[in-house]
């Protein structure tokens, strides 16, 4: 999906659901979400009524009841973000969002030797 939509926060709540288990009734997701969530249903039906008009999610009628499935993938919500989260804090300067992590973090040493690999990995890539 190229032109991904955005998800607000509170929706990927909605979607973090249905990338564990598709589909799900709205009943499941309003019983879930009312425990983690602390949300009305009346929410959740908003949350679910948004994604929907935004092609994030699509449903079926099964008998009296809904069936939800996610449009976007977890792999593409979490590019979309990481873009996203890359342009609005670093100004789109990658370089600067690791220095910035590589300073502030303690990193173990098999942590070091796997971004090391990561790193030459993507300097044979080209890319």
């Amino acid at each position: 999906m190229n032109n991904l939509p955005h998800i607000t926060e509170a929706e990927s709540e909605v979607m973090k659901l249905l990338w564990q288990k598709e589909p799900l009734t709205s009943i499941e997701i309003i019983s879930k979400l009312k425990d983690q969530m602390d949300w009305s249903d009346q929410t959740i039906k908003t949350f679910l009524n948004r994604l929907h008009k935004k092609k994030a999610i699509r449903f079926e009628k099964s008998g009296r009841n809904y069936l939800y499935y996610p449009l976007v993938t977890y792999d593409e919500y979490l590019k979309a973000a990481n873009r996203s989260f890359l342009d609005r804090v670093y100004n789109g300067a990658i370089g600067m969002l690791f220095a910035k992590f590589l300073e502030e973090e303690k990193l173990s040493d098999s942590q070091i030797d796997e971004l090391q690999q990561l790193l030459e990995k993507k300097k044979g890539d080209g890319s």
